[in-house]
């Protein structure tokens, strides 16, 4: 619903023989009230009008009209009693939180600030359409092309992963393309380096994020080394060196620190007590073979075999943190593992989706998973080819389709739906 702007003045005013908005006062105070969110300055300051202002009820009009168009209010009225100028606002059910996707603006981490000081009434949430965001979208191209980068911003909303509720709305930079160039790489040793290199250049295929990119950088690196032993590892990826803009492309340099450390053995693994995982997987996963994954790997796959676990057993938050142990005089690691469940997720319902009514009756009678049971994440991920496996209709039927699926969790309720969706290659 749009915001509406509702006008009142005082009634001894409506007699005046003067026309009305030809008229011209002097309000000896100007206030706000009904949305607690702002400041009595932020909101006089958003208005454009100062204390002591001479005001026609033309203008009066106008400043609530500006006002409302900012869209950060469902709602507004006024009135001048001959004295007080009052605006009555009603606090919008609109406004989203906002989320710098893409931006490699030199003063990010003071941006919410910069915004704040063009917009008064910006507090990191923008309406969901027009008004302040046009202005910070607006704001951000200025920003942008300052620090010679002509870009487009896009303001779009963006939903919760598992809920799929619109929840904020992220800027991103839709043209040109930005991307992450590692410039530089220090403290790797000279056996490494070819391999560094190409690792190098594969993060940089990575489109770059605001709140991601160093980090994904480090993960890279770091799984590199702790795959090959080098357990305590410490990699330091960080911007480096002047943005590179043309009308093709943004690229942002990087430069990784590396401290390698020393190549470690691994110990022992202690998991919980009641872990879904048996002794002898644990030490079949772990144990060395010949051609075999290096021990690095192996400790990873450990991670996701216990994981993966859970996840079958219906926890689909599940966060397992292995904490290592450095005995330097037998250069080995050992870890403790904890790990949060958190709570179990159950299976709604399942559709299929773009099937004929035959095919779907053929799916729901091998479809086990039930209404209410938990939700097996394995089970729907493998549906499609054990279906194919155990009955030969189903193959023959679905030799030529793709499958996919989307199962959206309800943190709140804890339930899963599922839909799996098939479509001929």
């Amino acid at each position: 619903m749009p915001p509406k702007l509702i006008l009142a003045v005082a009634a001894a005013l409506l007699c005046s023989a003067v026309s009305l908005h030809a008229q011209k006062f002097q309000p000896k105070s100007i206030q706000f009230s009904g949305d607690p969110e702002y400041s009595n300055d932020e909101l006089l300051a958003a208005s454009g009008l100062k204390k002591g202002q001479v005001l026609t009820y033309a203008e009066m009009n106008d400043v609530s009209k500006h006002l409302l168009d900012t869209g950060m209010f469902a709602s507004l009225n006024f009135k001048f009693d001959g004295q007080d100028l009052i605006f009555q606002l009603t606090p919008s059910d609109q406004l989203l939180p906002i989320h710098f996707d893409n931006l490699p603006i030199a003063e990010e981490p003071d941006l919410d600030t910069k915004l704040h000081a063009q917009f008064p009434l910006f507090h990191g949430k923008v309406p969901t359409e027009g008004g302040t965001q046009d202005q910070v979208r607006g704001s951000l191209e200025e920003m942008l092309a300052a620090q010679g980068m002509k870009a487009s911003v896009l303001a779009t909303p963006a939903a919760d992963p598992k809920t799929h509720h619109v929840n904020s709305i992220h800027f991103t930079i839709a043209s040109p393309p930005v991307q992450v160039d590692v410039k530089q790489i220090d403290g790797g040793s000279p056996e490494f380096q070819e391999k560094l290199q190409a690792l190098a250049k594969q993060a940089s295929k990575i489109a770059f994020d605001s709140d991601n990119s160093a980090a994904s950088i480090e993960h890279a690196f770091t799984v590199f080394y702790q795959d090959r032993g080098y357990a305590a590892v410490q990699v330091r990826a960080e911007r480096a060196g002047s943005i590179v803009a043309d009308p093709t492309s943004i690229t942002v340099p990087y430069a990784v620190k590396i401290q390698e450390g020393r190549v470690y053995k691994i110990g022992t693994v202690h998991l919980p007590d009641d872990v879904p995982v048996t002794p002898a997987e644990v030490a079949k996963t772990l144990a060395a073979t010949p051609n075999g994954p290096i021990e690095g790997i192996r400790v990873r796959t450990l991670w996701g075999l216990v994981v993966g676990r859970y996840h079958s057993k219906g926890y689909l938050d599940c966060k397992l943190t292995p904490k290592a142990h450095f005995d330097e005089s037998t250069t080995t690691v050992n870890y403790d593992v904890s790990i949060e469940t958190g709570p179990v997720y159950h299976l709604a319902f399942v559709k299929f989706d773009n099937v004929s009514d035959e095919l779907r009756s053929m799916l729901i009678r091998n479809w086990q998973l039930l209404p209410g049971e938990p939700f097996n994440e394995t089970y729907v991920a493998n549906f499609i080819a054990t279906a194919q496996q155990n009955d030969p209709v189903l193959r023959r039927t679905l030799a030529n389709v793709k499958t996919s699926f989307d199962a959206v969790a309800d943190p709140q309720t804890h339930d899963v739906n599922v839909v799996i969706r098939l479509a001929k290659q």
